[in-house]
């Protein structure tokens, strides 16, 4: 299924905008999920690396702590697919309409 998002397109200053549904092509998607995932690792690698860090600097130096600090860090810094194709189709309706 493509991922389709709608965003509002002002004609004239004064009228109510029109919505425009913009379509990622399925390489569009692909490329943009496979470039989150790409990037969530990354922020996963350097959560678990500071959570270490973290455990050690305040005397929680277990592995659960070190899991449980890693996995807060990386749900705070991680983006969601669907925020990423939101971005992707906001640029598409950018160069489109912008």
């Amino acid at each position: 299924m493509t991922f389709t998002k709608s965003f509002p397109r002002k004609i004239t200053p004064n009228s109510a905008p029109v919505w425009e549904e913009i379509k990622l092509t399925q390489e569009e998607e692909r490329h943009v999920e496979e470039e989150c995932k790409r990037i969530n690792f990354l922020i996963l690698d350097e959560s678990l690396r500071e959570a270490k860090s973290l455990a050690i600097k305040n005397g929680l130096n277990t592995e659960e702590n070190q899991v449980k600090l890693a996995i807060a860090l990386f749900e705070k810094r991680a983006s969601h697919q669907v925020f990423w194709k939101e971005n992707k189709a906001k640029e598409k309706f950018d160069q489109k309409y912008g």
